[in-house]
């Protein structure tokens, strides 16, 4: 039997709103792909929806099985202590759901293309170009 699994992105979280709505525009790229029915966005801190209440929604929805995705580049303290604390939590409150802790994107070799890339748009195929700034100016 195959359960229903859902994603559950986890980011940091920012002050700053356009900051987290890369992670929303992320989830709702992943929902047009209609691979996972259940596809929620959460934070770790400074946003909303804390990580409790996009498990919660996950779960209002029927996931029997959710993935927590961490939006970060490395297995710092925040991955390794507080989302593994935060998995091991929803464990316990959410039996019998099953809740995993994916690695973070850091490790994936498909970032080092990611890298180039953006090196290549900044550069403009050979021409140097600004993205954000030179010698410290916006």
């Amino acid at each position: 039997m195959q359960l229903t699994t859902a994603l559950l992105l986890v980011a940091h979280g920012s002050r700053e709103a356009r900051a987290n709505a890369d992670l929303e525009a992320l989830a709702d790229q992943l929902r047009r792909r209609r691979r996972y029915r259940i596809v929620e966005v959460s934070f770790l801190e400074l946003a909303r929806p804390d990580i409790d209440t996009g498990a919660a929604r996950c779960v209002a929805q029927g996931a029997e099985e959710v993935v927590m995705v961490p939006y970060f580049l490395s297995a710092g303290i925040h991955v390794r202590r507080d989302l593994v604390a935060a998995c091991r939590r929803l464990n316990r409150r959410h039996a019998p759901i099953i809740f995993h802790l994916a690695e973070p994107l850091g490790p994936h070799p498909l970032l080092r293309r990611i890298i180039e890339e953006r090196v290549h748009q900044v550069r403009g195929g050979g021409k140097t170009r600004r993205a954000v700034g030179r010698r410290g100016k916006a």
